[in-house]
């Protein structure tokens, strides 16, 4: 799992067998100090809460396709998770 911010949304007029009703947003990886690290990354939306702004958990490849309401439907990422609260201990 990776935090991630959601930066933006994805309309899509016609989507894969399995993923109808689906949302798509466009996040951006973070370091666990929340700062951007890579290229953003389309996402769906596992939750079906989550929208732009929010601090989330993505994973990617085979755990992304399970986490979807229709497993194994062909997705690169998905947003498992809401993060509501970051708390940091530095040793």
């Amino acid at each position: 799992m990776q935090l991630a911010k959601v930066i933006g949304t994805v309309v899509a007029t016609t989507k894969y067998e399995g993923l109808e009703g689906i949302k798509f947003l466009v996040v951006q990886p973070l370091t666990k100090q929340q700062q951007p690290i890579g290229e953003p990354v389309v996402a769906a939306d596992a939750t079906a809460q989550a929208g732009p702004g929010e601090l989330v958990f993505i994973v990617g490849s085979r755990e992304a396709a399970q986490a979807m309401p229709i497993p194994f439907v062909p997705v690169d990422h998905a947003i498992v998770g809401i993060v509501d609260d970051v708390d940091l201990v530095k040793e």
